[in-house]
Parts: C-alpha cells; structure tokens; sequence
C-alpha cells in the first residue's frame, strides 16, 4: 500500500510541475502550437501618419483614392482622395460615400448580381457621363449618349465594357443602358475591377460616380460636388488608383 501510495504521490508531482511549467510559458509569451495563433487584424494607421502610407501598395502614382467602409456589411463610408509630393502623401478631400446594397465583398472571388462593392486596388481607365466635363478635367471623358451601354451579359465578347450601340451578343436585360441613369452617371469614373481580363461571373460595370437615392448595386457613390472636384483633380500622368475595403480585418484598405 505504502509503495503504491509513492507512486501516485510521484505522478502527481510531475503532473504539476509540467502545468507549472505551461503557465509560465504562456505567461512569459511563449510561442503557441503552430496553426493556432491568429494573423493580427488591419487596422488604421497611427495618428499622424497619412493612410497611403500604410498600405502595402497604392498603385505606384501620385494620386490616390480611398474608400472605406467600417464593416462588410456597411452600405456608408468615407472617401478620401490623396496626393503624394516629395514622397509625401497629403489629404485633399474627404467626403461621406455609398457602397453597394450587399456591401462589400473581396474582389479575387466576389459574385456577379450580388450587389457587393469589390475590395481591393484598381486603376482609373477613363471617365463618362451624361453631363459634360467639369473644368480641368484631363482624364479621357466621353459623353453618353441614347445608344450607349455597358455590357454585362458574361456570354458577350463586349463583356465589362463600354459598347455603342449594343452589340447582337450582348443582352439589354443583363446590360446597363447608361442614359438611364442620369443622376448617378452625370459623372463618373470607371472602376478597373474586373476590367483588364474579365472573369466571368466575377461582376462588370464597377464605377465611382454621383449618388443616386440610396445605396448602389456594387459601385461607389459620392455627392455631386465631390464627382466634380474629383474629376477635375485626377491627372492620368499621375497614374491614380483606387483602394477600396475596410478600416480593419481581412479587407483593410491598408492590405491593398
């Protein structure tokens, strides 16, 4: 009995001494199990230190927009548009903005017809609209007119993009006409999500442009007046871009 009584006493003692040892491992900051630690989130940038320069790309020019939303699921944000000079990035702008219905989805594997606005970074290939240019404008800018689309239908060779008149291949119910939205396309930039090698079924016709009634059907929306300065500010020898996502998480805009 007494041996016995030993034995269990001893196992008792390692078992303790091997939980003592964990704690203080975990208390010093050992490393955990591999696999079992999370990656830190996204977050802002510290105080005083401009976004752009916390992002791990901003596209290489000298004009930056940025668009964030607090959550994925968020429908309201804020777009802020930025200037590097001397290798410094500066605000210029800030106003309230709109993303899609669904929110916000990454845009490597967002879903057509979802009403998602894509995160991720895209240049600026041209802008439109049904109202002419604001003054200063340089980007290359056409007007719409009664027989201009954007097609949408993932079977046509047109799609994602600008076609005047719509092609046989490209069905009006899955296209925008653009005449027919003459307060959200008075002005607007096109977004290159999915443009450049379209992914079918990935989603087409992502813009920035003047706010319509409420939130949009995967775009980014702005007022009136902010459409305007933006276009008049944008210089394509400037090379701008666009990083849109969240303040924090998978989809901060800084990841972009």
């Amino acid at each position: 009995m007494a041996t016995a009584q030993r034995v269990r006493l001893g196992t008792r003692l390692r078992n303790g001494a091997v939980a003592l040892l964990s704690a203080v491992g975990v208390a010093l900051g050992a490393p955990a199990a591999p696999g079992s630690a999370a990656t830190p989130p996204a977050a802002s940038p510290a105080p005083g230190v401009p976004l752009p320069a916390a992002m791990a790309d901003t596209g290489g020019g000298t004009q930056l927009i940025t668009a964030r939303a607090r959550t994925l699921g968020a429908t309201t944000g804020t777009v802020n548009w930025w200037q590097r000079h001397n290798g410094r990035w500066r605000q210029l702008g800030s106003a309230p903005a709109r993303f899609g219905a669904g929110g916000l989805a990454e845009g490597r594997s967002r879903v057509q017809g979802t009403k998602t606005t894509p995160t991720g970074l895209y240049d600026l290939p041209f802008a439109f609209g049904t109202a002419s240019a604001p003054p200063g404008t340089t980007a290359p800018y056409r007007r719409v007119g009664a027989d201009s689309w954007w097609c949408e239908d993932n079977a046509s060779t047109s799609y994602n993009r600008w076609v005047a008149p719509l092609p046989p291949d490209c069905a009006a119910h899955e296209s925008e006409r653009l005449a027919g939205y003459p307060t959200q396309y008075s002005r607007a930039l096109v977004i290159g999500f999915n443009y450049h090698r379209p992914v079918r079924g990935r989603g087409a016709g992502i813009f920035l442009h003047v706010n319509g009634k409420g939130a949009t059907a995967g775009c980014v929306s702005v007022p009136a007046r902010t459409m305007a300065r933006i276009l008049s500010w944008v210089r394509p020898s400037a090379h701008p871009h666009i990083a849109i996502g969240t303040t924090s998480g998978p989809t901060a805009v800084t990841r972009y």
